[in-house]
């Protein structure tokens, strides 16, 4: 599947170097087509308020599309000691 830039794509995989987490919800800016075996994608993460917190790339196999049966929800990337 391609997608499309500026897309909203699901993590279906936790990234832990990055405190991200399967669910979390992305944009992607950049298509790498066959990338390490399969396409990859470069995708932006925001905040509650707009701000980015990361930037980074992933195979395919590690995006899904939004759809009509998905609910949003917030965490706190700060983990509690």
């Amino acid at each position: 599947m391609t997608f499309k830039l500026f897309e909203q794509v699901v993590l279906t995989q936790d990234i832990p170097e990055r405190k991200l987490r399967r669910g979390d919800v992305a944009t992607i800016v950049e298509h790498h087509p066959m990338w390490q075996g399969e396409d990859g994608y470069s995708l932006e993460l925001f905040n509650g308020i707009g701000e980015t917190i990361a930037v980074i790339t992933v195979p395919e196999s590690a995006i899904q599309p939004l759809s009509a049966d998905t609910i949003l929800h917030v965490r706190n990337l700060r983990v509690p000691a």
